[in-house]
């Protein structure tokens, strides 16, 4: 069966538009899709990238980059705020993320982006992770309490090494077989790779 994995955290909004976007395409091309949670700022030190990639950009660049944002938003016809708490820690939700029931990853992963780009919550805070995991019919105490569980902070560290290691450079990137893409602007190549594309310079 065709797949596509996705990687992202939480704190990368571009990722938050993707995700409001992969579930569908990857249904319709008939294809699994792979939620892959990693920590973007342990990967972006251990490849040398500034920590908030947008603080270290020109202000010119950084307004235009926050425009597109709200462009990309209006596009989809999806809601978006810009994080009043941005940069964000985004472990306790990742970790929970790969906590959470098989069947459920779905639905919370787009619950927490919702709590943070569209409601402007903590996603740092425990009551909040428990309130959002209980919205979509966790147990948001156990999931909470799961967060400090050394297999779930391995697996998030193993996820992290995994996307250095196929080569992710931000977030949110794609794998369709072995093609690498980033950004949720490329979604469009996701699709194609989906159909048997291999672009010519592969």
């Amino acid at each position: 069966m065709k797949r596509v994995e996705f990687f992202f955290d939480f704190s990368s909004p571009f990722a938050y538009l993707a995700s409001t976007q992969i579930e569908d395409l990857a249904a319709r091309k008939g294809a699994s899709l792979v939620y892959r949670p990693f920590l973007l700022g342990a990967l972006f030190k251990a490849i040398g990238t500034p920590n908030v990639p947008l603080f270290a950009m020109p202000e010119p660049k950084q307004r235009l980059v926050r425009a597109d944002l709200h462009r990309w938003a209006d596009h989809w016809g999806v809601p978006f705020r810009f994080a009043s708490r941005f940069p964000m820690n985004t472990v306790k939700p990742l970790r929970m993320v790969l906590a959470a029931p098989e069947d459920h990853v779905a639905v919370l992963v787009n619950a927490v982006y919702r709590a943070y780009w569209a409601l402007d919550r903590d996603i740092s805070a425990d009551d909040v992770l428990a309130d959002v995991a209980a919205s979509v019919g966790l147990d948001g105490a156990a999931l909470v309490a799961s967060t400090a569980d050394e297999r779930m902070k391995k697996r998030l560290k193993d996820v992290t090494e995994q996307a250095e290691r196929i080569g992710v450079c931000g977030a949110p990137s794609f794998l369709v077989g072995d093609l690498l893409f980033w950004g949720q602007d490329r979604l469009l190549f996701v699709e194609k790779a989906l159909d048997g594309w291999r672009p010519k310079e592969s």
